[in-house]
């Protein structure tokens, strides 16, 4: 029987070596795919579903020109390194929050506009149909620009509550964005003030400052409490971590700081998990006390269990 030819380790190599690149390539590289995220998570409340949806997101640049406008740029840049953030630009986030109380599914916020808002709805396994009560938190175009589409109801079969200062204070402006979105809506509204009930377990807390009537909700259920806080502090760290500093969206500067410091307080103290608008996504988290300001500490698992 004829032998098979005993063939060296090294001109095994070699002899690699002198293949065309294509002829020893086995696998191609996979494609980038940039970068991702999620587009809802939902937690545990009591007998209550938390889920919160991502409308949108975008880099700003220039955020000293938003954030901090009374501390100098040493200051901001000091800050922001020690967090390890860049200067140049922020990511914003926007994110409308959906409580299910087993009776009514109820939408805090509507997005900069209808179908962005309603696609992520729809990611988060509801529709736009379903969505039994709208609250308004407060009038920005990122609050209220999804409220229409087309010139329609976006959530058909919903009413509508907004705090009653808020919408007084629009309607008198008359701006654009109220005009336009708010307007056509305005005999389906139901007006609250501190205190008023939204549903059973939602309540309406007024933190005004961000813009004149702004409220935040506190939502309750089977022993459990967790806030949606909206705008009343609208970064982690530039805004929440150091609440004495000017926000330029802040219509009442120096409102919006005291309401800032009584909330993140009440937080704080209480150790109540909440929803803030412009959060990174998911958007909860917990408050921490820390030196003069406060500390974002983002939620992991505990509503989880």
């Amino acid at each position: 029987m004829p032998h098979s030819p005993k063939i060296s380790r090294r001109a095994a190599i070699a002899g690699a070596a002198t293949l065309p690149f294509a002829a020893t390539q086995i696998h191609a590289g996979a494609p980038m795919l940039g970068g991702s995220q999620p587009q809802f998570t939902r937690v545990g409340l009591g007998d209550f579903e938390v889920t919160t949806i991502l409308a949108g997101s975008r880099a700003v640049e220039g955020p000293h020109q938003i954030f901090g406008l009374n501390v100098d740029e040493e200051t901001f840049n000091s800050v922001s390194a020690e967090a390890g953030l860049p200067t140049d630009a922020a990511q914003f986030f926007f994110t409308p929050t959906i409580v299910n109380t087993g009776a009514e599914l109820v939408l805090f916020d509507t997005g900069l506009q209808g179908a962005a808002t309603v696609a992520a709805i729809e990611a988060a396994g509801y529709t736009a149909d379903q969505v039994d009560v709208v609250v308004i938190t407060h009038m920005h175009g990122d609050h209220i620009g999804g409220l229409l589409t087309d010139g329609s109801a976006t959530f058909p079969k919903a009413r509508y509550v907004t705090g009653g200062v808020e919408f007084d204070a629009w309607a008198a402006q008359g701006s654009d964005g109220f005009e336009a979105s708010v307007r056509p809506l305005a005999e389906q509204f139901t007006m609250l003030d501190d205190g008023g009930s939204v549903a059973s377990g939602v309540t309406a807390m007024a933190a005004f400052g961000h813009t004149p009537g702004h409220m935040i909700y506190m939502i309750e259920s089977g022993g459990q409490q967790l806030a949606v806080c909206a705008d009343f502090a609208n970064h982690y760290v530039w805004s929440l971590a150091y609440p004495d500093w000017e926000v330029k969206f802040d219509m009442d500067k120096e409102a919006a700081a005291a309401t800032r410091r009584s909330i993140l307080g009440m937080l704080a103290a209480d150790k109540i998990p909440f929803v803030g608008y412009h959060m990174p996504f998911p958007a909860i988290g917990y408050v921490e006390t820390n030196g003069d300001g406060f500390r974002y500490v983002p939620h992991s698992y505990q509503l989880m269990l």
